[in-house]
């Protein structure tokens, strides 16, 4: 199989996430195998594929948070912005802090909704004090910014778990934002949402296009077709194809990917 997937060459070259022959192993098993390929600024890339291809494990990669696991070994580089992120020094609360993440069920924090957007600001501050302002501000931007102010502006001392599933999701958007993330991963978010939450997530989504490179993983082809502006298939740890979303879904190069978008397997 060929690993390194063929790029649009109709599109600006404008890298957000490079990853050149990258393998990672849990243990003895190779979950990632030569992973050569780049994802472009300010786009949304959709990593489809079959359960246990890999999807996840390449996300996790883009903020090293698969090291939080004993057995596992990388080897192989990721540039983000052009900064090779296993470099020795690069820190690991700085690259969160410019690579955002969003899990597949809402995990806002216990708290308030307030406290829940200047949780990270507070957390990455520590050596000066934070202005009320200055939070106040942050909290009326980040909400805004993912279309929440208006319904919880006066709400915002209430538990944010007690908030819909659709809103605790987009909060969890809400509270990256003021971290001022260059990427935002989403790993299946919308996947505990109904219908029509997730369509005001993916709106969301695009919302945000362009001014953050998103790259989500999804296993509903429906989401990829509309809510990407690439795809990237994958198959047992390799990338078989990386297109255009409507190139991918329309032509695909590779028999592979049409067996999966066509659903005669995964």
């Amino acid at each position: 199989m060929e690993s390194t997937a063929r790029q649009s060459t109709t599109q600006s070259d404008e890298c957000a996430i490079e990853t050149r022959g990258l393998n990672l192993w849990y243990g003895d098993f190779q979950a990632l195998k030569n992973i050569s390929t780049r994802i472009r600024q300010g786009l949304i890339t959709s990593l489809i594929g079959p359960s246990g291809c890999g999807k996840t494990t390449l996300l996790r990669c883009f903020n090293r948070i698969n090291e939080r696991y004993a057995s596992v070994r990388t080897e192989g580089e990721i540039f983000i912005l052009g900064k090779n992120i296993y470099d020795p020094d690069v820190s690991l609360v700085e690259l969160r802090k410019g690579v955002g993440m969003v899990f597949q069920r809402p995990n806002p924090l216990p708290i308030s909704v307030y406290e829940n957007i200047v949780f990270g600001m507070r957390l990455h501050t520590p050596r000066r004090s934070l202005e009320q302002a200055e939070l106040d501000e942050a909290v009326e931007k980040a909400l805004t910014e993912v279309g929440l102010w208006n319904d919880l502006k006066d709400r915002l001392g209430a538990r944010a778990t007690d908030l819909q599933l659709e809103q605790q999701q987009k909060l969890c958007i809400a509270r990256l934002l003021p971290l001022k993330p260059e990427v935002i991963l989403m790993d299946e978010p919308c996947s505990a949402l109904d219908v029509e939450a997730t369509r005001a997530v993916e709106e969301q989504m695009f919302e945000m296009r362009g001014r953050y490179t998103i790259v989500i993983v999804t296993h509903n082809m429906a989401q990829a077709r509309r809510a990407s502006d690439e795809c990237i298939f994958m198959l047992l740890g390799e990338v078989i194809e990386h297109q255009r979303t409507e190139e991918l879904f329309l032509s695909p190069d590779n028999p592979k990917t049409a067996e999966y978008i066509e659903g005669r397997y995964g």
